[in-house]
């Protein structure tokens, strides 16, 4: 059962915060997507090998890394109602400078500062979602993590419109910006302002905390997970374009679209089956979907293995947020970032570890990598007790 120790406002305003939630996640989706269908546009354009977009790809994760303390403590002190909002508007504020840079060292930079606010972002909304599950009594996080996927879906799809159309990277990045802050601003009013277990002022808020065994395991899933949708997310429209695909960015799309469809049904599924069960299939389905998709190198078969790895990771990280933040040792946004702090490390060696492989051998070998990391989540998912 999910906690309620929140203080409790009208019931009649969940519904409300759950639509507000689920938009943010959604704008999230739509960004990051923007971005990752445009990769390949950008590394033509600035004429950069697989080993040196690996090591300008890390700036991303790694900003994302360095922010995840202090995140934390942001939301606990601040509340992550504020800290949703004006975390997202920095995020998409980010987004047209990823197109304006000309230099390998300058979209580094540029991509730091945009994974440090998706983080802090990121936690925040989460922390949301904890309270908003505490309102509704049942399982809320795959469905908002739905709406993330469903804005990468559309993220993806109009990054394929726009560099068909010759638009670019800059100006298709800004009308994102724009039209994710004017919804922003419309959907901010209906988030919750409490968070569950709030500390009073009185209370000293660590900068981080070590997480205790439940959240190491935890984290240390999300690691397998965070990696693998870093690899899709940086390599997937490069390989299926050097499979033969014609429109490089189906590759991430068809991932985006069953993940999406995957944390829609998550909740019902969790519900029915499990925790530990709903992991292991994850686990298996990411294994076997990279295994199809670099083992017979075709299109169509790699459009078909990226559709088994989308519903793969589906449930994964939101199955691993819901119960981090229901932590009884510390408050939801710190359990968040504690567990967060080992998954966006493999968020973090992913895509130049991908790169660094793929420049020493090639990018299919690269991606086998994947298929331990699936078998990684199915054995430790046996660990999770419930």
């Amino acid at each position: 059962m999910v906690s309620s120790e929140i203080t409790q406002t009208d019931p009649l305003n969940y519904p409300a915060a759950r639509l507000s939630v689920s938009t943010f996640f959604f704008l999230m989706g739509l960004s990051f997507a923007s971005w990752a269908a445009r990769i390949p546009d950008i590394q033509q354009a600035m004429h950069l090998s697989p080993g040196q977009l690996g090591s300008v790809l890390l700036g991303m994760p790694l900003g994302s890394l360095v922010a995840l303390a202090p995140a934390g403590w942001l939301v606990t002190k601040i509340g992550s109602r504020t800290v949703t909002l004006w975390s997202l508007i920095f995020y998409v504020g980010i987004l047209p400078f990823l197109g304006f840079m000309d230099t390998g060292w300058q979209l580094a930079l540029a991509l730091f500062c945009y994974g440090a606010a998706g983080d802090v972002a990121n936690i925040a909304v989460n922390t949301q979602v904890v309270s908003v599950e505490a309102g509704f009594g049942k399982p809320i996080m795959s469905s908002c993590h739905g709406l993330f996927s469903l804005g990468a879906f559309a993220g993806s799809a109009l990054g394929g419109i726009a560099g068909a159309l010759h638009i670019t990277p800059f100006y298709h990045f800004l009308g994102v910006m724009a039209l994710s802050i004017l919804i922003a601003l419309l959907a901010y009013r209906s988030l919750i302002s409490t968070d569950r277990k709030e500390q009073t002022s009185s209370e000293k808020t660590p900068m981080f905390v070590l997480p205790d065994r439940a959240l190491l395991l935890l984290g240390l899933i999300s690691f397998c997970c965070m990696l693998t949708e870093g690899a899709m997310a940086d390599w997937s429209s490069i390989y299926y374009r050097q499979s033969g695909g014609a429109v490089a960015s189906m590759g991430y799309t068809a991932f985006t679209i069953t993940m999406a469809t995957g944390r829609f049904m998550g909740d019902w599924l969790t519900v029915r089956y499990g925790i530990r069960k709903m992991l292991q299939m994850s686990g298996l389905g990411i294994a076997l979907g990279m295994a199809l998709a670099v083992g017979v190198s075709f299109p169509i078969a790699v459009i078909i293995g990226f559709l088994i790895i989308g519903f793969g990771v589906a449930a994964v990280v939101p199955l691993v947020y819901s119960e981090a933040g229901r932590s009884e040792t510390m408050s939801a946004g710190i359990a968040l970032a504690a567990v967060s702090t080992v998954g966006y490390t493999g968020f973090l060696m992913g895509p130049p570890l991908i790169g660094f492989i793929a420049e020493a051998a090639t990018l299919r070998i690269a991606l086998f990598l994947v298929v331990i990391l699936g078998l990684g989540i199915w054995f430790l998912a046996h660990r999770v007790k419930r």
